[in-house]
């Protein structure tokens, strides 16, 4: 699956669907609830645990957004759990199936996907840092996953199981 250029894949068996990329999220939830956003990817693995993956990309525009990066994600995670709520009883086809299938998950895992330069310059600098992200979000989301994970590149983590290229 690519999103924005970054090539995720993940291992057989898996349910991927890309959530802001559904008829019922932009026709119909979005438009209805004012601001609400969406993670890029959700997951179910073969071990029925949902995975909500956002993606970040930074390597040729740096972060300009006043809102907390952590918050953001936050924010993202609430608002995807919400619709996929609402997809499960609404939508029609495969997202509706999709989203029942989510809600059957035993267990939620949150992840961002981090992409920053390799090297710091002033023109791409590298100014996050994925440790501290992850620290605020693991405060955030603590009910949903307690273990949130930021990985940044293709650096394999510990937990992580689908590999990234770019």
């Amino acid at each position: 699956m690519n999103i924005d250029g970054i090539d995720f894949y993940f291992p057989q068996g898996w349910e991927i669907s890309e959530y802001d990329k559904w008829r019922f999220y932009r026709k119909q939830f979005q438009d209805a609830v004012v601001g609400h956003k969406g993670v890029d990817v959700i997951a179910i693995n073969n071990r029925n645990t949902l995975w909500l993956i956002e993606l970040k990309d930074y390597r040729r525009h740096p972060r300009k957004k006043i809102i907390d990066l952590a918050q953001e994600v936050a924010l993202k995670v609430r608002d995807t759990l919400a619709g996929v709520m609402a997809a499960a009883s609404n939508a029609v086809d495969e997202e509706k199936v999709f989203a029942k299938n989510c809600l059957k998950a035993e267990k939620i895992r949150i992840a961002l996907q981090l992409e920053q330069p390799q090297k710091h310059s002033k023109l791409f600098p590298r100014a996050i840092k994925p440790v501290d992200v992850e620290q605020k979000l693991k405060k955030m989301v603590k009910p949903i996953d307690a273990h949130p994970i930021v990985t940044e590149g293709e650096k394999p983590r510990p937990g992580i199981e689908w590999q990234v290229t770019s």
